[in-house]
């Protein structure tokens, strides 16, 4: 069933909603050589030449896209972090020639396989058309783009530097995405391992166990204590197997119950940063995401205050969070920014210092993104290591599963054998 676009043109004389248009696939090269590809929605070919014209394509090849079924399902179609940022770098080459927003939102909307994120540029270029500012028109749009990005861009309209914004934007997205990707990493080799061990002693404990006990029982004699182990804790499995499976269940739900209320998720974040060792990792990576952001919002001439505001949304955990709340309550009371960091010994002392000293000098921006970049390094470290340490712990822990089990099995066999000779 086909619908009418969201910005859909003049609505035609005795129809209830404008003919969708026609989709155009283009490929050029820039003055420098680099191919370009996109597709644009147009009512004809010249429509498309002349968009492209803007962008000073040479050696243009345009023709009609056919036209395709494509089946949209639920819960299908987000907006990634990549395409946010393939936007935003676009965006800024742009506004930097010079191109009117509305054109350059026009032309990006344009040339989006997304259809979603498609969706969302046409309503913010028609909000910007009806007047609002790009700011405004984004933050309709939460979801997408968040506070940090609609303050910068702000903050970017305000100053006239725009262009300068969205690519300082789009290269803190990129180092924040690959921030969370280490971290992530480091988490999917155990992850894996302990999936793979209760896998395997689940399989162990409910089909092969009984087929050896069965075995055991037509040669008679007593068990083995490891053996009978084994087989007690088969039959309490085969057993109570649903009962298990919906107390994790339950399990699960409850505890994502309680990292949603808010005293909850601040004694599980203060429980996590305190752990001997995931705790080091997880208050790295919060002084590279604070500083890395804190930094990109000064230097962009956004306000301490505001900037601490949306720092502390974008934290990621609740003790840090309350960290820089107290900081911009104190900074507010006419306070310096170091001593209320000092005083949540959340910071390590280095980073309150070198944060004192760029404060000192007038150049906090720069010093916070010094230091971002070396919590870059250190997270890269701390993830080696971790990943070094728990790579031998969960091989043994597997051997040890099915080691234990296969021994446990095999003695009996080794009774019998005894008993023949």
């Amino acid at each position: 069933m086909a619908t009418a676009p969201a910005a859909a043109a003049k609505t035609a004389p005795k129809t209830s909603a404008a003919p969708k248009l026609p989709i155009w696939v283009w490929e050029g090269k820039t003055k420098t050589g680099e191919v370009k590809r996109g597709e644009v929605e147009a009512p004809d070919e010249a429509s498309v030449q002349q968009r492209l014209r803007a962008m000073a394509l040479m050696n243009v090849k345009i023709k009609k896209k056919p036209i395709q079924i494509s089946l949209k399902l639920p819960g299908l179609g987000g907006i990634s972090q990549k395409d946010l940022v393939i936007f935003t770098r676009q965006f800024a080459t742009m506004i930097d020639a010079g191109l009117p927003l509305v054109q350059c939102l026009d032309i990006l909307s344009g040339q989006l396989d997304n259809m979603a994120f498609r969706e969302v540029l046409v309503k913010v270029k028609t909000r910007v058309e009806s007047g609002s500012t790009l700011a405004d028109a984004l933050g309709d749009h939460p979801k997408v783009f968040d506070t940090l990005y609609v303050q910068l861009v702000a903050a970017g309209e305000i100053g006239g530097i725009l262009d300068t914004i969205l690519n300082r934007l789009a290269q803190y997205i990129e180092k924040n995405e690959k921030l969370k990707s280490k971290v992530k990493g480091a988490m999917v080799y155990p992850s894996v391992v302990l999936i793979v061990a209760v896998g395997v002693t689940v399989v162990l404990l409910l089909f092969v166990t009984p087929t050896f006990e069965k075995m055991f029982k037509d040669f008679g004699g007593a068990m083995p204590t490891p053996t009978q182990i084994v087989i007690d804790l088969s039959k309490w499995l085969q057993h109570y197997i649903g009962y298990l499976v919906a107390f994790v269940i339950a399990l699960v739900i409850a505890f994502r119950a309680w990292i949603t209320w808010p005293r909850g998720r601040e004694q599980w974040d203060a429980f996590v940063i305190r752990t001997p060792i995931f705790g080091p990792l997880v208050r790295k990576v919060a002084v590279a995401r604070f500083t890395r952001t804190l930094g990109t919002m000064i230097s962009s001439g956004v306000p301490i205050l505001d900037a601490l505001e949306v720092v502390a949304k974008t934290a990621g955990n609740s003790v840090v969070e309350k960290a820089i709340r107290y900081t911009r309550l104190k900074i507010a009371e006419g306070k310096t920014i170091v001593q209320p960091l000092s005083e949540t010994k959340v910071f390590p002392p280095m980073v309150v210092q070198m944060i004192g000293v760029g404060e000192a000098t007038g150049a906090m921006d720069q010093m916070l993104s010094k230091i971002a970049d070396f919590y870059d390094d250190e997270v890269d470290a701390a993830v080696s290591a971790l990943t070094t340490l728990i790579e031998p712990v969960m091989m043994v822990f597997l051997g040890g599963v099915v080691g234990g089990f296969l021994v446990a099995m095999y003695l009996p066999i080794f009774s019998i054998a005894g008993a023949v000779k």
